[in-house]
């Protein structure tokens, strides 16, 4: 940036067409983000990043650190909230106002971390081994935070997987031939609310469910004794015994969708028959509730088959679902089809986060960088979920960030205070001011007064 505060008046473009306009690049005045303010004040609320400085070892060494290790994860995170996912952006942001606010110390009066800080952060920092697990609870930890302050009765936990497509010579990038393309596959575990639990960076060619242990017990013994009930959904790829009897041994109540087979299908013939009469023009549905046992499992289970017959199909759509819930079988599988909601957050986190772009050399990088897309994705949603009115209470994370975040401001310094003036567009300021307000009821409310 030749001029970062802003060019002097004898540079001042004009424009042919009216000769009356005039254009000014004043870059470190002027900012597109403003909205993240309101993310920040959030975070603060909540003492999110602040809990990192206990959490993660600063690996530096010397006295010459320019940017606190708080402020660099702060960097890291609001810029992928915002839509800045390579660490290149850093030359940019360095200079906005509304970024170097964000970051704090002694980047609110001079400048945020350059790209070549940030990349030593995230590529060297993070990616030591000590810190990539603190990083990998971390998720884990901020939601913990925002239950603190809103209790849940029970936790709904969806874990499903997901593809990374890449475009280089990246670590244990491998050719999947499912998908078509070389590829991560992420792991992920949501909860209700759309908070993501905890997630992990595998290679392209493993299993959708290969080290499901690893991501879903940290989170049930983190919510053991906290919540009076937890419930689990998943897809054929997690239809597995080892799965089935942890979930058991837990006592947590699951529904899982069953691969079909023969047996299965001859369980229920009699309702593979096409119905007697002519078809109705809507969808016909029967269920049907049996105990099954599969050679590879130590005792019989509940399985629930829904059968579907569309208008103008020949063959009914067949769906078979292993649980211990003891609820109608009509009610399984609507609790089990709400599991789709854990498509639609995968969706948002590659659309609005960009967590799909992996582009490090390492594997331990690309794992950091998965790590800090969650923890932008949760910040986005504990926004969404917690202080965001009416109005807007059904946004997604992208809509969120093209009229939310990015809030033109221009930014005017006095001698005790700093405005932020913001455009009114999407966002007026009532709306602007009813967002502080929710996030302000988030805050630890003080001690009684002694009387």
């Amino acid at each position: 940036m030749a001029n970062p505060a802003g060019e002097s008046d004898d540079e001042v473009l004009k424009l042919d067409f009216d000769r009356r306009l005039m254009l000014q690049f004043r870059g470190s005045v002027v900012t597109s983000d403003a909205g993240l303010l309101a993310y920040r004040e959030l975070d603060d609320a909540l003492g999110l990043t602040a809990m990192t400085a206990e959490t993660l070892a600063d690996a530096r060494t010397g006295r010459n650190g320019r940017h606190a290790l708080i402020g660099l994860l702060r960097q890291s995170v609001f810029g992928r909230l915002a839509g800045y996912e390579d660490v290149n952006d850093a030359e940019r942001l360095r200079h906005d106002p509304a970024m170097r606010w964000i970051v704090g110390g002694k980047a609110a009066q001079g400048s945020a971390a350059s790209p070549s800080q940030m990349g030593r952060f995230e590529t060297q920092w993070l990616a030591a081994p000590e810190n990539l697990s603190a990083l990998a609870d971390l998720s884990g930890q901020w939601i913990d935070l925002v239950h603190g302050r809103c209790p849940p009765r029970g936790i709904v936990l969806d874990m499903d997987s997901s593809v990374s497509p890449t475009h280089g010579e990246q670590e244990l990038s491998v050719w999947n031939g499912h998908y078509a393309c070389t590829c991560y596959r992420p792991l992920f575990v949501f909860n209700q609310f759309g908070d993501l639990e905890r997630s992990v960076l595998r290679p392209g060619n493993v299993h959708s469910a290969d080290g499901w242990d690893g991501v879903l017990k940290p989170v049930v013994t983190r919510y053991q004794g906290k919540v009076s009930r937890i419930y689990f959904r998943a897809d054929t790829a997690f239809a597995m015994p080892g799965v089935y009897e942890f979930l058991e041994a837990e006592r947590i109540k699951y529904a899982i969708r069953l691969p079909a087979n023969q047996i299965l299908q001859h369980r229920i013939g009699y309702l593979l028959k096409r119905p007697v009469g002519r078809p109705p023009n809507e969808v016909r549905r029967f269920y049907a509730n049996f105990t099954y046992q599969a050679g590879s499992w130590t005792h019989p289970r509940r399985v629930i088959a829904k059968v579907e017959w569309h208008p103008g199909e020949l063959y009914p759509r067949v769906g078979f679902i292993v649980t211990n819930m003891a609820r109608p079988a009509k009610n399984v599988v609507a609790f089990y089809n709400k599991r789709g909601t854990c498509e639609q957050w995968i969706k948002e986190g590659k659309g609005a986060i960009k967590w799909t772009r992996l582009p490090c050399r390492t594997f331990a990088a690309n794992a950091v960088r998965l790590q800090l897309h969650a923890l932008a994705y949760n910040l986005g949603n504990f926004l969404r979920t917690l202080a965001t009115p009416e109005p807007i209470k059904d946004w997604s994370l992208t809509s969120l960030k093209e009229k939310l975040i990015k809030i033109g401001a221009k930014v005017v310094c006095h001698g005790r205070y700093v405005a932020f003036q913001m455009a009114e567009v999407a966002i007026p300021r009532q709306m602007f001011q009813e967002i502080l307000r929710l996030i302000a009821e988030l805050r630890p409310q003080p001690p009684p007064a002694p009387a």
